[in-house]
């Protein structure tokens, strides 16, 4: 077995994507995993299992924060079908982040919010569980519990440490206070942002299995490798002792990146029963279990000359977490480098509250932080009389406003003349108020967007079989994102091969590791894994067929070169085997990296009931190579939608006497259906980012959500005339502002 790695180190001047005779990649082809699906040959989590299969159900605390004295199991051990009722101090207490293998908290005792797992009941049946869960009688003390941002605001501290050295928790620079009393013009607002939950399709489950000291999970992991180190750590077992499979994964949107409670008590379970044990959560324990976007108290502190050059850019935020936990929500890790400013401020505090951890949710910082830095960028425009579009080119910095480092690629104003043009944007409503069809109010609103481009080490095995047929296997998962056909392409046109030629096998912890699927990076990595092991494979069989590698065409299952035509079945003998991998270097470390775009919206709110309707729909992005345009598109919608959802309709309600969800399904949770969503636009610009990685491609899952809920909120002022800062715009909010 040979060996290639490729370490970003310099700028990629030559990609062999770039000379691919017949090229797959940038084109767009389906999902080669789809016929999988809609066949229901893709076996999901909950789908696996044996004839003696046992149900776990978790069994929840009816308190918000306090401590369990007792548990009265008689009557549910008594039910017919009942296997055990299960309590042990090693049931985690809520899910695990993704970094690190050290184990989430855990102990079934002390309660610290509403929900939080004590217990798992094991019986025969899913049913006959789920009765029995209901059954456990538990005596309980209270105790004072916080359970509203709003009312611990003044308590807030800075976050006890920057989780995975991304989300700088305070920046400052220049004399903020100073240039604001300066300032010709200035924007001095908070906005508000609610929990949400991920809510994916697939709800978290596991089925467990041990084989004497040999742990097998089937379960619903974005990273299955974080799943396995932070299991065993829990478990104390070596991570050998344990194999994590999630070959499809319907959803996750950041929910499973690490342990989760379903996964810890499955394993539990199946050891002291000696049985596979299968714990799927019921919708309504997703929303209560499995983590939710924190909550945000922001202020944007905006000045400006008279000219529209901004002076000064405040972001400070407030969010709500677990005590003890890490993570918090880094709403202004965009407003780092998206305008240029002498004097800046950057600042993240986290209260501390008894309510469902908080964590990653797609676009974790920019997701919301968008929301706010895009609205008070419009409201600064109104101020001034200009543009919205002039007023960000021109704030467009030369280099990142804060750290002085180029940036590796960002066409973030052509997005901005692009999208314009191609909206119509020139013949947009300029009045507040003002432009009306009958009962109708229209109103045109835009918003820039950015995500910054991640990238961590990864790796793959790719192998030529004897008979010319290549598979791929890694650890790294599809959660939707095109994973599977991503791989395949790069493969097929690396290798000149058929794209029904290469088998790519996927979320199994006993292949390479990858980096996971999150934060926009698991396409890029992987994918610059796969493009190392094929560059050093297509060295070994130009060995073989005694030409230059440089010199041979790869093509039609075949090496050419000259007067040389060898099939790769010819020249791999019982087979080629390389390991790749790839990992970050200089160039990530001393460039700003990251994907842009910018989104143009029509809304159209009646007058006289205050509904509001999206009509009308541009984006233009720019993210280095696109992979696939399919794919591509097909996630840049569902961002899109995801932050029209975050402006109108999504909120997870805590009761705030206890901290419980309130509205702990999709009855209640609101989520944008397809009835509230138009035909959505999307053009993505041509670019390559010799710096970001061997592919020249940047992330792109995350890329629509970010500022796409601002142009909402910016379209729907500019119809009514009326703003509104405490998201979600609901009509509670709007309508007194409408009425005559």
């Amino acid at each position: 077995m040979s060996e290639a790695s490729i370490t970003m180190d310099a700028p990629f001047e030559r990609s062999l994507l770039d000379t691919a005779p017949a090229p797959l990649v940038g084109t767009s082809v389906s999902r080669v995993d789809g016929p999988f699906k809609v066949t229901g040959q893709a076996r999901y989590a909950a789908e696996h299992g044996s004839g003696d299969l046992a149900y776990g159900m978790l069994v929840r605390a009816p308190v918000g924060s306090g401590r369990i004295d007792r548990l009265d199991t008689a009557a549910a051990e008594a039910m017919p079908g009942v296997l055990a009722v299960i309590t042990d101090a090693r049931l985690i207490r809520n899910g695990g982040d993704f970094a690190g293998a050290a184990a989430p908290p855990h102990g079934s005792r002390d309660v610290v919010y509403f929900g939080q797992p004590i217990a798992l009941v094991v019986a025969d049946s899913f049913e006959r569980a789920r009765a029995a869960a209901s059954a456990v009688r538990l005596s309980y003390e209270r105790k004072p519990g916080v359970f509203d941002l709003a009312e611990v605001l003044d308590s807030a501290e800075p976050p006890t440490n920057d989780i995975f050295g991304l989300f700088l928790i305070h920046t400052e620079q220049g004399d903020v206070a100073g240039a604001l009393k300066q300032a010709a013009v200035v924007v001095d607002e908070v906005w508000t942002t609610p929990s949400q939950s991920h809510a994916p399709m697939e709800p978290h489950a596991t089925v467990a299995q041990w084989d004497g000291r040999r742990l097998t999970l089937h379960g619903s992991y974005q990273s299955p490798v974080t799943t396995r180190d932070q299991l065993a750590t829990l478990l104390g077992l070596e991570t050998a002792q344990v194999r994590v499979l999630a070959p499809f994964v319907g959803g996750g949107f950041g929910s499973k990146l690490g342990l989760m409670p379903e996964a810890a008590a499955a394993a539990i379970a199946a050891q002291r029963l000696g049985r596979p044990v299968k714990v799927a959560l019921p919708r309504q324990h997703v929303f209560e279990m499995t983590g939710r976007r924190p909550a945000t108290h922001q202020r944007l502190r905006l000045g400006a000359d008279a000219d529209g050059k901004l002076t000064t850019i405040a972001h400070e935020t407030i969010t709500d977490q677990l005590e003890g936990e890490m993570f918090f929500e880094p709403a202004g890790i965009a407003t780092h480098l998206l305008y240029a400013a002498p004097n800046r401020l950057v600042d993240h505090k986290v209260a501390r509250v008894n309510k469902l951890l908080g964590v990653s949710m797609r676009a974790p910082g920019e997701g919301v932080g968008q929301l706010s830095l895009e609205c008070a960028m419009d409201e600064l425009a109104e101020k001034l009389d200009l543009d919205p579009v002039e007023l960000r080119l021109r704030n467009e910095p030369e280099v990142h406003p804060e750290t002085g480092q180029a940036f590796s690629s960002r066409s973030l104003a052509e997005c901005l003349r692009v999208g314009a043009e191609r909206f119509g944007w020139t013949a947009r409503n300029r009045a507040p108020g003002r432009c009306r069809d009958g009962e109708w109010l229209i109103g045109h609103g835009m918003a820039a967007s950015a995500r910054g481009n991640l990238f961590g080490p990864a790796k793959v095995r790719v192998r030529i079989d004897a008979d010319g047929l290549v598979a791929v296997e890694t650890e790294m998962t599809d959660i939707g994102t095109g994973t599977y056909t991503i791989l395949s392409q790069i493969v097929a046109d690396l290798l000149g091969v058929a794209l029904d030629r290469v088998e790519v096998r996927l979320g199994d912890t006993d292949a390479p590791t990858s980096a996971g699927s999150g934060g926009s990076w698991g396409a890029t990595t992987a994918g610059s894994a796969v493009y190392a092991a094929c560059e050093k494979l297509r060295v070994m069989l130009a060995e073989a067929a005694g030409v230059t590698s440089g010199n041979a065409v790869f093509v039609d299952g075949m090496i050419v070169a000259g007067e040389v035509r060898r099939p790769l079945s010819e020249l791999v003998g019982n087979g080629m085997v390389v390991d790749g991998a790839t990992a970050p270097g200089t160039s990530n470390a001393h460039f700003s990296q990251s994907s842009y775009g910018a989104h143009f919206c029509e809304m159209r709110v009646n007058a006289v009931t205050g509904e509001m309707r999206v009509a009308r729909w541009n984006s233009v992005f720019a993210a280095g190579r696109v992979l696939n345009t399919k794919t591509a598109t097909s996630q840049a919608i569902g961002g899109i939608v995801f932050g029209i959802g975050g402006a109108l309709t999504e909120e997870l309600v805590h009761d705030v006497r206890t901290g419980k969800v309130v509205n702990r399904d999709l009855g209640e949770y609101h989520v944008p259906v397809h009835a509230d969503i138009p035909d959505i636009d999307v053009l993505y610009l041509e670019e390559r980012d010799r710096l970001a990685n061997p592919l020249l491609a940047k992330g792109i899952g995350e890329l629509g959500v970010c500022g796409s809920g601002a142009a909402v909120a910016n379209a729907i002022y500019n119809a009514t005339g009326v703003r509104v800062r405490d998201f979600p715009i609901t009509l509670d909010k709007l309508f007194p502002g409408i009425m005559p």
